[in-house]
């Protein structure tokens, strides 16, 4: 069986990834960190790691940008959640109960419209959605709820006051599946590929680019820059491409190579947004 590490514990949305996308045949490292969750992957304590790399509401997770950059790792696969927050707490506890909800800051911002309409309830944030719901029922906490999935709900008991209390309805999370080594699997199957370059300060030299990737028909999902740490004012980008034909963004690859500064492909895969 493989061994998975996620940020959280059972009944956080990452453990639901890495049933869905693992099929449930796994072993779990839980992990409260995301700097934790890559030291098991790089240490060989998990063979892969899921980890969330993007929002709907809340936009890219940047650091974990950084993370698979700096340790080299290997995206092998995505998958795009559904999320579902669920206001919860102790059986018999009712919403006027409530005094104090904590969670995970982005389910927290996740949520923040509905939260106005009971200005009695003091957010805070905290680790890891599930664990919250762990804790209150561990410890018998009174008064404080958690904002979890439903799958935490049922493994610790708690009572569901509002289900998906989310601000939008088609609320989404991007998870990447990460690993030190490539995965192999047929050319045939990869459509999607997640790449980093960095670029001269000269100007259209991000359009030419862009340019490069319309003509070998590749289609751009995401681009995000980051602050290059060692050179101050220069970035590096972080692009996503969807393609139909694989040569297609072999071709692209081979241009880039000449016309980009350190090009590097973080990960060629199948994509999960279909």
């Amino acid at each position: 069986m493989k061994k998975i590490a996620i940020q959280g514990i059972e009944g956080s949305n990452h453990h639901i990834v890495a049933n869905a996308f693992f099929n449930k045949d796994i072993l779990l490292d839980k992990c409260m960190s995301f700097d934790s969750l890559v030291d098991s992957v790089m240490s060989k304590t998990s063979d892969s790691a899921v980890m969330a790399i993007e929002n709907s509401i809340a936009g890219s997770i940047i650091p974990n940008y950084a993370l698979i950059d700096a340790n080299n790792l290997h995206i092998i696969g995505e998958y795009y959640l559904k999320i579902s927050m669920n206001f919860m707490a102790l059986q018999g506890q009712s919403i006027e109960d409530i005094r104090e909800v904590y969670s995970h800051p982005m389910a927290l911002l996740q949520c923040k419209k509905y939260f106005k309409s009971l200005p009695h309830i003091k957010l805070i944030e905290d680790k890891d959605t599930a664990e919250v719901a762990k804790r209150i029922q561990n410890n018998k906490l009174k008064g404080v709820a958690a904002l979890a999935s439903k799958e935490a709900a049922e493994i610790f008991n708690l009572n569901i006051l509002a289900a998906d209390v989310q601000t939008i309805q088609n609320n989404a999370t991007r998870f990447v599946i990460v690993q030190t080594s490539n995965s192999a699997i047929p050319l045939k199957e990869i459509n999607k590929a997640s790449l980093k370059f960095q670029l001269n300060h000269k100007r259209g030299s991000l359009a030419s680019v862009l340019n490069v990737l319309s003509d070998c028909k590749l289609n751009l999902t995401k681009i995000q820059s980051l602050p290059r740490i060692e050179t101050p004012w220069k970035y590096s980008f972080f692009v996503d491409v969807t393609f139909d034909d694989y040569k297609n963004f072999a071709k692209a690859k081979s241009i880039l190579t000449i016309m980009a500064e350190d090009l590097k492909v973080l990960g060629e895969y199948k994509n999960g947004n279909v």
